[in-house]
């Protein structure tokens, strides 16, 4: 099986890199290509170890199609034909090279540039390469709007990561399954640590920019941050971790985790420099706790049996806990919720204390939650053979 993967930002999310490596260890027997949009960036961390990188795009001429899309453009704002020009040349190579596409984006379609991925999907599609969109996150109201549902019935097969998703491509028409984040497949690897790992216990923090952009309230996610470590410093002998799973410039974590370790100056905090998702994972799995922004910060942890308290913003957190705990009541705080300041540590205080059994519960019940990638790798193998 030749497997393409698309419409992944590049490893400096280190989210988009675990689905591409969780993805290889699920499917294991195939060849693999990325269709890169940073290849520097992939190469960096890696991902040319495990599977052919090569540009998603290249520069097109000015033929019919160029001025046809740029008048488009320019008579009514619409850019997409105009940024999608650059991919089908690429993706014109690779017809009868390739058996399946796999776009691996996660939650793309949560973002608004839907019609991206639809142009693409049909590009693909010209190419007689059958596309599949792998692990993904969707709002349900966004899955009824007619262009999307339209275009997802494109696809060969919708592979949603959580049942909230699921349940809303379903219920218009849609060929789907469902498995968790492929991220869940990734092996951790081992790399040197703060000695306090060693030493005491640790909890890990983890914010990004994407929640802060997402609150209600300017400021109440610094606010519920700032209490929430000044509570662990105050009322426990553990140590802090600062972690980071973004480091793109336009929207990286170690922005605001460096203003909260600049806040407080205490030798009990510290930041965790960048490394590998599979090194990341690592470090997040000798936390005893973790309190998480990034999606596949919370993945790491999940899978690695870290009682975790996520701070949400989307379906993919409702969905996830869904999936893993019955309900979200109490392992979900969506940013939007935020107004004062000590929510996120009041939210913290109840899930801590009873740690121990969230990490007996997660233990348990992984194995399970993890076979359900059968399912989805047979119905890829029985679409790529076909």
């Amino acid at each position: 099986m030749n497997v393409l993967f698309y419409g992944n930002g590049g490893c400096g999310n280190h989210g988009c890199e675990a689905i591409i490596r969780g993805t290889i260890q699920i499917l294991k027997n195939a060849s693999y290509t990325v269709l890169s949009e940073n290849v520097s960036e992939d190469i960096r961390y890696g991902l040319d170890n495990i599977s052919k990188v090569i540009p998603a795009k290249e520069e097109r001429r000015r033929d019919i199609a160029f001025f046809k899309a740029y008048a488009k453009l320019k008579l009514t704002g619409n850019y997409t034909d105009m940024d999608g020009l650059y991919y089908i040349p690429v993706i014109q190579q690779l017809s009868g090279r390739a058996n399946v596409a796999l776009s691996v984006g996660g939650d793309n379609y949560c973002y608004g540039n839907t019609a991206m991925y639809a142009y693409l999907n049909r590009a693909f599609g010209k190419q007689h390469i059958k596309t599949v969109l792998w692990g993904c996150s969707i709002e349900p109201d966004v899955v009824a709007e007619p262009s999307v549902s339209e275009d997802l019935s494109n696809y060969a097969l919708v592979a949603a990561r959580e049942c909230v998703t699921y349940e809303a491509v379903k219920s218009v028409g849609i060929n789907a399954v469902q498995m968790p984040d492929p991220a869940f497949y990734m092996q951790s690897e081992k790399c040197a640590t703060n000695e306090c790992f060693s030493n005491v216990e640790v909890i890990g923090i983890n914010i990004s920019p994407m929640i802060i952009k997402n609150e209600k309230d300017v400021g109440a996610t610094y606010a519920n941050y700032k209490a929430l470590i000044r509570y662990i410093l105050d009322n426990t002998d553990a140590s802090i971790a600062l972690i980071p799973h973004v480091v793109w410039k336009s929207n990286d974590d170690r922005i605001p985790l460096k203003q909260l370790y600049d806040f407080n100056q205490n030798p009990r905090l510290f930041l965790v420099s960048d490394h590998t998702a599979p090194e990341l994972k690592y470090i997040i799995s000798k936390c005893s706790f973790f309190v998480g922004a990034r999606t596949h910060a919370t993945i790491a942890a999940y899978s690695t049996g870290v009682p975790t308290l996520t701070v949400g913003y989307s379906v993919k957190a409702r969905g996830i806990a869904r999936d893993l705990f019955g309900n979200e009541n109490g392992y979900v705080l969506p940013v939007q919720q935020l107004k004062e300041s000590n929510e996120l540590t009041q939210a913290f205080i109840p899930l801590y204390e009873k740690r121990d059994a969230v990490r007996t519960h997660l233990n348990e019940m992984l194995p399970g939650y993890i076979a359900r990638a059968d399912e989805a790798r047979k119905a890829l193998e029985d679409i790529a053979n076909a």
